[in-house]
């Protein structure tokens, strides 16, 4: 699996990925930007303190806030932003592992854009949960970073099975293999904790994943030793 993840890592700085890397970045910078403006309207439409050390201490405890917003919301956007570009960079690590292989079918909008409305609803509930328990000396952490492990492993896991199986099958073929795919999660949490590498996100995760299926699937189907 380690070998996975630097392939992976690599991948994510190869000419093919360039172009899909630039989009995803872009998008995902842009939303953030666009909820960091409205957030900041927001927050001047509502606070009104004119003049004086008050209103100095305000600008500054809403400039922080904004800060903390957009660093809470930076995971479910990416996780958002997965879903216009999953399927690219998907095929072309099924084509680069397996090239003799069934190329993956790409997901109907509809039921694409429906999972990466679930998907970023679901990040941004652990998040805020994990936020809570960020302030229960040694659980934080943990607790962040366990929950981001399973929930990015299971969501991405699961696109990936997609691509060749529906999804009543890929849901199961995740649960057989829930150890794997948790590890490999532990992984993608690792990579998300790292700041600005973290926009990269959704194409690391994605070329992982593509990877982990890949192989599992190969297990599946090996003939069990008599």
């Amino acid at each position: 699996m380690l070998q996975d993840a630097l392939d992976s890592f690599s991948d994510v700085f190869s000419p093919p990925f360039r172009s899909v890397m630039v989009k995803s970045v872009g998008l995902t910078v842009a939303v953030l930007i666009g909820a960091g403006f409205v957030l900041d309207r927001l927050a001047l439409h509502f606070v009104h303190v004119s003049h004086g050390w008050m209103a100095t201490a305000i600008s500054l405890a809403i400039g922080l806030g904004l800060v903390a917003g957009l660093a809470l919301l930076a995971a479910p956007t990416t996780s958002l932003v997965a879903s216009f570009f999953f399927d690219e960079v998907a095929a072309i690590v099924e084509h680069e592992v397996d090239p003799n292989g069934p190329p993956g079918r790409t997901a109907p909008l509809w039921q694409a854009s429906i999972a990466s409305l679930r998907f970023a609803a679901l990040t941004l509930i652990v998040m805020l949960a994990a936020l809570v328990l960020f302030f229960v000396p040694g659980v934080g952490f943990a607790a962040w970073f366990g929950a981001n492990a399973y929930l990015l492993g299971r969501e991405y896991f699961e696109l990936a099975a997609m691509r060749f199986r529906s999804i009543e099958e890929a849901r199961a073929m995740r649960r057989y293999f829930a150890l794997p795919v948790f590890l490999a999660g532990l992984i993608v949490a690792a990579f998300v904790a790292v700041p600005i590498l973290n926009l990269a996100t959704p194409l690391f995760a994605a070329a992982l994943m593509a990877r982990l299926h890949k192989r599992l699937e190969r297990r599946a189907l090996a003939p069990s030793p008599l």
